[in-house]
């Protein structure tokens, strides 16, 4: 049976990044809501799911140090192909995001995580992912999750999805992380297919 890693791997290997599912040569969306938050412009930003997203080189450009994970050690080799080492500013996490972070990575100002989280279907590796989120984060952080709305597609890279809600994402967020703002957002992918996702913005609370 193959795993985890296994899969993107395979993926990442033979596709192109404008052939992907979830490619977004356009990542607006989401920097209008980092935009949302205050001093925005600098701090430590967490990619639990990196992959060779165009949105590292906007928070590079942006001036964010960033550590970037991700469970395909394809993905992240081509990454690091793409934008370099640029020491001192990246740290290269390659992990499953549902499983314990290690100890000696930094805490982060901001989590973003874009498509990652939805592919998690098993409820004690849920809980585990959010976990990571919750300590990963220092107080007063935030946390951006942008996943499949439930009246999104019930599958990707042809695996099944679990679909969120934000009333789903909050109740999982915890009493100590404060809703900011959200919205439904319908992604079109290189293949011309809407895809309907939901945004959440939400802040750690500082005591």
């Amino acid at each position: 049976m193959k795993t985890h890693k296994q899969h993107w791997n395979k993926i990442f290997s033979r596709s192109a990044d404008t052939e992907l599912g979830w490619y977004e040569g356009d990542v607006t969306q989401t920097l209008r809501f980092l935009d949302r938050i205050p001093g925005s412009k600098t701090g430590m930003v967490l990619l639990p799911g990196a992959g060779t997203s165009v949105l590292v080189d906007e928070l590079l450009a942006r001036g964010h140090n960033i550590i970037l994970n991700d469970i395909s050690d394809e993905a992240l080799d081509k990454l690091r192909m793409r934008i370099g080492e640029n020491e001192g500013r990246l740290t290269w996490l390659h992990h499953d995001i549902s499983q314990p972070l290690p100890g000696d990575i930094p805490h982060a100002d901001i989590w973003i995580d874009r498509a990652v989280l939805h592919f998690l279907r098993d409820e004690a590796a849920i809980q585990e992912y959010f976990k990571n989120l919750w300590s990963a984060l220092r107080p007063g952080g935030y946390a951006l999750l942008a996943e499949f709305s439930t009246t999104g597609a019930p599958k990707c890279a042809g695996l099944k999805l679990h679909r969120y809600s934000v009333e789903e994402m909050t109740e999982r967020m915890g009493p100590n992380f404060k809703l900011i703002s959200h919205e439904d957002y319908t992604y079109i992918n290189p293949f011309g297919d809407p895809r309907p996702y939901v945004y959440a913005l939400f802040q750690k609370s500082t005591g």
